[in-house]
């Protein structure tokens, strides 16, 4: 077989899971989490690895039972595959998941993680609906977990500079390099000037805000306000922000950060709020900042909102997207390219072509 016993156990698998497909991985927990290393175990016992022309289906992971990964002789592995396709078989012993797993198993395991992602073949002759196996182990992914020890960290890393698309290994190494700073987090302001802010996950996104969003999105960026939890404030720019009429004196009114830009005919003010633990920019929110705004002479098409993430696929922002207000972008970090509107074009406060540098 492609796979020889003894396999590696579930734990082991799940661990190498989490090196191939590092923090930053789009929807990582679907490749990440306990079903993606049962499933990857299974397809190893069974031998559904590209070019053996065996093929794994949804089943062979949701009714293996526990006391089957003892037995890794040719012939019990070779039995089970064959012997789970048949109707209304029912294995002994415990089994790992209920049947009204194999959406799960199909959707977000195999469709939308491991095949998206290039480690999983699909033999597209067999249906989606069949309850024949149609997904295996492309090779070169297998050849990782039956690597020694010792040479398995190498080989993952050029697995991944060869298959991660490039934009997903951008993002990995974007939320890889959150990691590598410790204590302050320096930022370089648009003006050159270098400013420390208090280590944490905020002061990450904050500090990709300025230095990846404003210039990318900005012609003339200027940053007139920092603030951190428990209302302090990092940064203040008092004399632009006269300059602008903007009432400092209303500071219980700003959000974490006030950018501008001053490239354009009229300025455009943006608000960010960075949004870790606290919230992003909602309809209340948005309402006290343009009565601001509005007291100071701006006209709503030179004021934007903007809700900063760390990815799409976090937590923060699957939990607050609900509470955006409209009329609002949302940016992640992890995909410094990429923004979000919410709202109708026609009521844009910018034409997409004026947000570049260029």
């Amino acid at each position: 077989m492609f796979a020889p016993a003894p396999l590696p156990d579930i734990a082991a698998i799940q661990k190498c899971l989490e090196f191939i497909f590092p923090e930053g991985t789009a929807d990582r927990g679907y490749v990440t989490r306990d079903t993606a290393a049962r499933t990857v175990f299974v397809m190893l016992y069974i031998d559904a690895i590209e070019g053996q022309d065996i093929w794994l289906a949804p089943k062979h992971v949701y009714k293996f039972a526990e006391h089957q990964t003892r037995q890794q002789d040719e012939t019990s592995r070779n039995g089970y595959r064959e012997d789970c396709l048949r109707p209304k078989y029912e294995p002994d012993g415990n089994r790992w998941y209920a049947d009204n797993s194999r959406e799960q198993i199909r959707d977000e395991t195999l469709k939308d993680g491991f095949v998206i992602k290039g480690a999983v073949v699909v033999d597209t002759r067999v249906s989606t609906t069949s309850n024949k196996g149609r997904y295996a182990l492309r090779k070169h992914f297998a050849q990782l977990f039956l690597s020694p020890e010792g040479e398995f960290e190498s080989k993952a890393l050029a697995w991944q500079k060869r298959y991660l698309s490039a934009a997903e290994l951008a993002r990995v190494r974007i939320m890889q390099e959150r990691h590598a700073v410790e204590g302050a987090v320096p930022v370089t302001m648009p003006n050159g000037e270098r400013r420390n802010l208090s280590t944490g996950n905020s002061s990450l996104i904050a500090k990709a805000v300025i230095e990846q969003f404003a210039p990318r999105y900005l012609r003339h960026p200027a940053v007139l306000w920092i603030s951190e939890s428990g209302n302090k404030v990092v940064m203040q720019d008092d004399r632009l922000m006269r300059d602008l009429g903007l009432p400092i004196d209303q500071q219980r009114l700003l959000p974490d950060m006030v950018l501008a830009d001053l490239g354009r005919e009229h300025t455009l003010l943006v608000f960010v709020e960075i949004v870790y633990s606290d919230g992003p920019i909602t309809e209340a929110r948005k309402e006290e900042l343009l009565k601001m705004t509005d007291a100071a002479g701006y006209e709503h098409r030179n004021v934007a909102f903007v809700s900063a993430f760390e990815q799409r696929d976090s937590a923060p922002l699957k939990r607050r997207l609900a509470g955006v207000a409209v009329d609002t972008l949302i940016w992640c970090m992890a995909e410094p390219e990429l923004l979000i509107w919410l709202g109708e074009n026609h009521e844009l406060p910018f034409k997409p072509g004026e947000w570049t540098s260029s």
